[in-house]
């Protein structure tokens, strides 16, 4: 599956998780920040320092920013791999990643 097949698939998955946040009341824990999985400006929110919250990632998949994702998926959500090849995942914890200049 090419990187452009990936980035709509991920893409498409977190509009239909984010619809469904916003239309359905959730019961209490059934969502968790889930960080470094966001599309640049389309994080819930935190997304370090010098920025104001929601949608104000700079970059895709963004270290520091998170998104709400159904509880127990973050660290299976599977993402690009990095321009080394490495595989990256969602973590639970903000994550170090270097961006982009």
């Amino acid at each position: 599956m090419s990187n452009t097949m990936k980035t709509l698939a991920i893409a498409g998955a977190m509009t239909a998780a984010l619809g469904a946040h916003a239309t359905t009341a959730t019961a209490e824990g059934a969502k968790e920040k889930c960080y470094g999985v966001s599309l640049a400006g389309q994080n819930d929110c935190k997304a370090g320092a010098g920025t104001t919250c929601a949608g104000s990632s700079t970059v895709d998949y963004q270290g520091n920013a998170w998104t709400l994702v159904d509880k127990g998926t973050c660290a299976e959500i599977d993402l690009p791999d990095m321009a080394d090849g490495t595989a990256r995942q969602g973590s639970l914890e903000e994550l170090n990643r270097d961006l982009p200049s």
